[in-house]
């Protein structure tokens, strides 16, 4: 193992560079949006958790009978030294997403949203699919 010696400034650049998610196997990370599903009262309660973001940073679409959130984070950090010179500079992109099938009987104004301290929840009214009604077909004789 090689060890990095430290800067002057006090700060590991390299320390903890490689556990950044970028660097990462996704198979050994936790899951980035996780997410809790209840059924109560004719409704899905689901609760996502996602801290660290903003409500301006989320976004939610229905297409399809397809419910997308998409949460979307654009950080840039920088600390200077005394004489204003930039000692550190970091930059974060990212995005995650989620797609759950609610049904094509669900639509916008059913669906109610609310976002505090991290967490996202939704309220999704258990619409189930109307019952397809069987016709007899006849086959004219000749």
């Amino acid at each position: 193992m090689m060890m990095m010696p430290r800067n002057n400034f006090g700060f590991g650049f390299f320390d903890d560079m490689f556990q950044d998610p970028f660097f990462t196997d996704a198979a050994h990370t936790a899951p980035v949006m996780k997410t809790d599903i209840h059924e109560k009262d004719g409704n899905y309660l689901v609760e996502i958790d996602l801290p660290g973001y903003r409500k301006e940073d989320l976004h939610a679409e229905l297409k399809d009978g397809y419910l997308t959130i998409r949460a979307e984070k654009n950080d840039t950090k920088e600390e200077k030294d005394d004489k204003g010179n930039c000692v550190f500079s970091e930059r974060y992109t990212g995005t995650c997403a989620r797609s759950f099938y609610v049904g094509s009987e669900v639509h916008e104004e059913d669906i109610k949203a609310s976002f505090e301290n991290g967490s996202l929840k939704l309220v999704i009214p258990n619409k189930d699919a109307a019952p397809a009604v069987e016709t007899k077909k006849y086959i004219a004789i000749e």
